[in-house]
């Protein structure tokens, strides 16, 4: 998939070639986004080298044993976008997968990144059999907007929920859903 300003969107299969290298870009956009302000499990100061330990660690198993996807969104072949699929649900929800971790890097907003990778994200659901979507998001913010426009339903809001990247505040989260076959 390519958005209008022909970013190339794809899950993320890495290879022994491209690995480190992509993790590098990935861990580029996660630390640019944590500076940025935005509420996405970490808090400053975040070194280059916490953001590198999170997806060797934390993600590439999963994305390995095939119970994660990572989309990633290229521009002239440098990662500038990232979300995540996770299939690790429990024996009674192998319906659903939850989103996490929609990423873009601040050089890269407003030209249609996240929304092209939630498409795609939503494609790969699909096919790996999900008919539920689950995600929460910080109250309030661009990410809660997007959702919205793609249908995704809120069901909730709990207040004082994490703490934002750059402040002490409390920030509250919306808990929100898509119904892939229904498409509510």
């Amino acid at each position: 998939m390519t958005t209008s300003s022909d970013i190339a969107i794809d899950d993320w299969r890495p290879d022994a070639a491209s690995i480190d290298a992509d993790i590098e870009m990935l861990a580029d956009v996660l630390r640019a986004v944590v500076y940025s302000g935005a509420g996405v499990s970490f808090v400053v100061p975040f070194s280059i080298e916490d953001s590198r330990t999170f997806w060797w660690e934390k993600v590439l198993p999963g994305v390995r044993a095939r119970t994660r996807h990572v989309v990633v969104a290229r521009d002239a072949g440098r990662i500038v976008g990232t979300v995540q699929l996770d299939l690790a649900m429990p024996p009674n929800q192998q319906h659903r997968g939850e989103v996490a971790k929609l990423l873009v890097h601040p050089d890269a907003r407003r030209r249609g990144v996240a929304r092209g990778l939630m498409v795609k994200l939503e494609e790969i659901a699909e096919s790996a059999g999900r008919t539920l979507l689950t995600l929460d998001t910080v109250t309030g913010g661009a990410a809660e907007r997007l959702y919205q426009s793609l249908g995704y339903v809120t069901v909730g809001v709990i207040p004082g929920y994490a703490r934002d990247s750059v402040k002490t505040e409390l920030d509250s989260t919306t808990i929100m859903y898509k119904d892939l076959i229904r498409r509510t």
